[in-house]
């Protein structure tokens, strides 16, 4: 059971105190982060084998993540590193509820010079799912880097994962964000949405209308009202769980993790409703502490959550 992960790995600069903004915060937390990196942590923390494809700066960030992945049991042989440009900083203010606002420091940064030839397209031969989000569909040539190494995985029968993962600060105009994450979905078998993001992808709530003929699930998260999976001719859905919330950083991540993790487990009948209460149960176990990588559960912690 394994989990391809492709996308940006970074160095989140949580602020210590809540409710204040970046420019205001008396210092900050250092945090490994960057979506997909998450993902292929949560995944080893949840029991299964985890590869990540990147690029990093050859900076004392970039081989710092590198280690951090290592330690995590994440395959990193398909991790580059630039000497062109440094490693991707974002730095996070929280709001009093935990919830986020970013601020990137990128232009340009390491991940975002990654071409089709830094793909390591023998990694992705080696797994069964591949995963990838939006943020490195923003700019070329990362962007066909990453549709090179998608249709790659296409082409060798993986299943597809895609989190369309919104920053529109990062996009040069909504248009733009709306059609780069739309065009994602052309090639995902899984996908997984928040309720924020359908509606600025569709203009209503309607999650169904994301369906394109490769999908065969889509799952919207409500945050702590928990989660929504819809397959081409049901519904299932189940409720959050009850926890203080630190820092939401990290918890859509952990939740596709889980996602993936019990899919690979399941086989060819799937338990919805079981699957969505451990994948509740591990987004909610990562807002309880700071930074996304710190905070990814094992699997014992969720089990004994869900006990």
């Amino acid at each position: 059971m394994s989990v391809v992960s492709m996308g940006e790995l970074l160095i989140d600069f949580v602020a210590q105190e809540s409710g204040v903004t970046v420019g205001e915060a008396s210092g900050f937390q250092k945090a490994p982060g960057g979506a997909p990196a998450n993902v292929a942590v949560a995944v080893t923390r949840l029991g299964a084998k985890s590869a990540f494809l990147g690029q990093v700066g050859d900076d004392p960030f970039g081989h710092y993540l590198a280690d951090v992945l290592a330690a995590e049991d994440v395959d990193v042989t398909g991790l580059r590193f630039s000497d062109k440009a440094r490693t991707m900083l974002a730095f996070v203010s929280l709001a009093a509820d935990g919830e986020r606002s970013f601020q990137f420091y990128r232009n340009p940064r390491a991940n975002m010079l990654m071409t089709p030839q830094d793909v390591a397209y023998d990694v992705i031969d080696q797994h069964q799912i591949f995963h990838f989000g939006s943020i490195t569909l923003i700019d070329a040539p990362e962007r066909d880097a990453t549709w090179a190494a998608v249709k790659y995985a296409q082409e060798k029968g993986l299943r597809i994962s895609y989190d369309p993962n919104l920053r529109e600060a990062l996009w040069p105009s909504q248009d733009a964000a709306r059609a780069g994450l739309l065009s994602g979905l052309d090639y995902a078998h899984i996908v997984k949405v928040s309720e924020e993001e359908v509606v600025f992808l569709t203009g209503s709530d309607d999650a169904r209308a994301l369906w394109r003929d490769p999908t065969e699930i889509i799952v919207v998260t409500h945050g702590a009202g928990g989660a929504t999976l819809y397959t081409a001719d049901a519904e299932y859905h189940q409720p959050g769980n009850r926890v203080t919330a630190v820092d939401t950083t990290g918890a859509g991540d952990s939740f596709v993790a889980a996602l993936l993790v019990s899919l690979l487990e399941m086989g060819d009948q799937p338990d919805y409703d079981a699957l969505l209460r451990f994948a509740n149960a591990v987004g909610a176990i990562t807002t309880t502490e700071r930074g996304a990588i710190p905070a990814l559960p094992t699997r014992d912690r969720v089990e004994a959550l869900l006990s």
